[in-house]
């Protein structure tokens, strides 16, 4: 038999007897909304229509009207659950991409602007990719263009701080662009969505210029931080104050829920930079994290790669048996930057004989970079720079906050 969504339904299983919602099909199984409020995934064979049921009606949608007076924000989806509705008729969680969908969703939104839409893709967070990142940019900056005051990039958590950091490189924008998303999704009584998504439209119309990650400030309801893009990391697989700022605080912070957004002293402001693109990117760039007894052979997978970013240990070291592939990678014309694992303190090669080594070998060392941060800087340097010593100064410099200092001074 064939079931559709809300269809009233009785599951008879393991024995048991049991009513419900049905809910989608999972294969040869289907998944059922039961009264307790669980979900189950039974075989379709035991699922059959409750006679007499009627199908639960989706209550008609009702017009939002949108204020004019606001100011206009962008908001450009590119999956994950920030911007997701429940079904309550079945318990289905879905995204929601429209200005109307939203806003039924999170009414407090209307108050706060009014609303474009966009949905550039809809995937994991995980599928993103270096293309993804230059559309997003190139998307990005058509919406300042085009009039809008802030925008708001819904993203999946995992990979948020690679594409926040990427846009930040590729984009100067002279208004606020707030990444955004959710550690638990809409369905949970403890969900992030909501009041991140509100947060995220205050910073929008907020004095900000610059590319941050807004998310929970801590395990409470009460305000969301303001992470500068190249100098954040989610830090827990669940939490919802999952995101930090490292090495600095974050640059502002917003209140809940009476909204008010508090920024730093150095945080950039709106219309401080003129807006610019640069999205060119070189994708073929690699990431490394050292381990003591690590093959030296690991490194041969780069060969032919233009960009190398190596995690290293302490003060930016690997084995002695990795400095001879490392040197041959540089001579082949692999760029081979060093970071460190540590989360605080600067890479500095020239305290112990090995990293002196490493720095003959052509490594360049990246201060205090966040490692993640690094391999999309370099991408985007490589892309942008015009010569090898043009890229080791640009890598060294710093031009998103990245860095705390030029290093060593040298620009």
């Amino acid at each position: 038999m064939t079931f559709t969504n809300s269809d009233p339904v009785t599951v008879s299983f393991a024995g048991l007897e049991m009513e419900g919602i049905y809910i989608s099909a999972s294969g040869a199984n289907a998944v059922v909304k039961l009264k307790s409020g669980y979900n189950i995934c039974v075989p379709e064979s035991a699922v059959t229509l409750r006679e007499g049921a009627e199908p639960i009606a989706k209550p008609a949608a009702v017009p939002l009207e949108q204020n004019d007076k606001l100011p206009l924000l962008s908001i450009i989806s590119t999956g994950g659950t920030i911007a997701s509705t429940v079904d309550y008729r079945t318990g289905a969680v879905s995204s929601k991409f429209t200005a109307e969908d939203i806003l039924r969703s999170i009414p407090e939104l209307a108050e706060i602007a009014r609303y474009r839409t966009l949905q550039p893709y809809n995937i994991l967070s995980e599928n993103m990719n270096p293309a993804m990142w230059q559309e997003l940019a190139r998307t990005i900056y058509n919406e300042i263009l085009a009039g809008s005051k802030g925008i708001i990039v819904t993203h999946g958590t995992d990979t948020m701080l690679y594409s926040a950091a990427a846009v930040a490189f590729m984009l100067d924008t002279p208004v606020p662009v707030i990444f955004v998303g959710a550690q638990r999704s809409a369905d949970r009584p403890s969900s992030d969505n909501a009041i991140n998504a509100i947060c995220s439209a205050q910073a929008g119309v907020s004095d900000l210029g610059e590319v941050v990650v807004c998310m929970h400030s801590t395990s409470s309801d009460t305000s969301c931080s303001l992470h500068r893009a190249a100098r954040v990391r989610k830090n827990h697989t669940s939490r919802r104050d999952a995101f930090q700022s490292i090495g600095r605080a974050p640059v502002g912070t917003v209140s809940y829920p009476d909204g008010k957004v508090v920024l730093a002293d150095d945080a950039v402001k709106r219309d401080q930079s003129a807006l610019v693109l640069k999205a060119e990117l070189e994708p073929e760039c690699g990431l490394l994290t050292y381990y003591p007894g690590m093959n030296p052979a690991v490194l041969d997978a780069f060969k032919g790669y233009k960009g190398l970013v190596i995690s290293g240990t302490g003060l930016g070291h690997t084995g002695t048996d990795c400095i001879e592939k490392i040197a041959a990678l540089v001579a082949s014309g692999t760029t081979v930057v060093m970071t460190s694992q540590c989360m605080a303190g600067s890479v500095c090669d020239r305290v112990y004989e090995t990293g002196r080594y490493l720095l003959d070998a052509g490594v360049i060392e990246a201060g205090n970079m966040l490692p993640e941060v690094a391999l999309v800087k370099l991408m985007w340097v490589l892309a942008n720079a015009e010569s090898a010593g043009d890229v080791k100064r640009l890598m060294q410099k710093n031009l998103k906050g990245e860095l705390d200092v030029d290093i060593r001074g040298e620009n």
